[in-house]
């Protein structure tokens, strides 16, 4: 990837303003090739780099990719390794560039399930790149709708039963605060690659309103031109929220 600083000044752009990325299709971009699966989860980090690059051109505020998620625990051991084995050599190699052009990277995630040096170098490119405000990079790792959405219940009815906050107080908004995307806007648009046209158990809470798009291309072979048309399918819509459109 070109380490050439981004653009000062990218052009203001009418939205979206946080796209989310289901990172799909590793997997059979490699057996396609005759390649091991590990082989498609490289080219795929070269992806990763390329839309990082592509959102922060465009002048896209937020961007969140879907790395790792509570199910893929499941796959085999080896599979596993490697694909912690790529979120260190991300965070260790990608981490100078990502500041040099004023990304905030935050990680997104249960960490307990996670290696001790991964979950200090989360820690580290947290601390790093806090204060830049170019463009926000979320990564998902170890992440799962469904139980951030169970522990943020968990976590208020603990709160209820303390006395600390009453039943009828928590709204939506007393709600997001207890989510692992605190702080975090909601996505305007999601894109999943490979043709597969489902969510997966990704920012279910987050992705009420988001407008849905799907790529054929296989995660590997993505890059900024199928970001570009992912925004510009997403122009095309009219989002009326649940109301009457114009």
């Amino acid at each position: 990837m070109s380490t050439a600083p981004l653009p000062a000044n990218p052009d203001p752009a009418p939205g979206p303003h946080h796209v989310a990325i289901i990172m799909d299709g590793n997997g059979r971009w490699a057996k396609a090739r005759g390649l091991p699966r590990v082989a498609g989860h490289r080219r795929g980090a070269d992806a990763a780099r390329r839309v990082v690059r592509g959102a922060g051109e465009l002048g896209i505020p937020v961007l969140t990719l879907f790395a790792f998620s509570t199910e893929n625990w499941a796959r085999p051991a080896d599979e596993v390794n490697d694909l912690m084995g790529l979120l260190r050599q991300y965070l260790r190699n990608e981490l100078e560039e990502l500041h040099r052009n004023g990304a905030r990277l935050r990680v997104i995630g249960n960490r307990d399930g996670l290696a001790a040096d991964i979950v200090c170098d989360i820690a580290e490119a947290e601390r790093l790149t806090r204060a830049n405000g170019r463009i926000y990079v979320n990564i998902c790792v170890n992440y799962g709708a469904r139980d951030e959405i169970l522990q943020a219940t968990r976590n208020l009815a603990r709160q209820v039963a303390a006395g600390e906050t009453k039943a009828e107080d928590i709204d939506e908004s007393r709600f997001e605060r207890e989510l692992l995307t605190a702080g975090v806007p909601d996505p305007d648009l999601l894109i999943r690659t490979s043709g597969e046209q489902r969510i997966s158990n990704f920012l279910l809470w987050q992705c009420a309103y988001a407008e849905l798009v799907f790529v054929d291309a296989l995660w590997p072979d993505f890059g900024k031109q199928h970001l570009e048309q992912a925004i510009a399918e997403f122009r095309r819509r009219e989002r009326r929220y649940g109301g009457v459109g114009g």
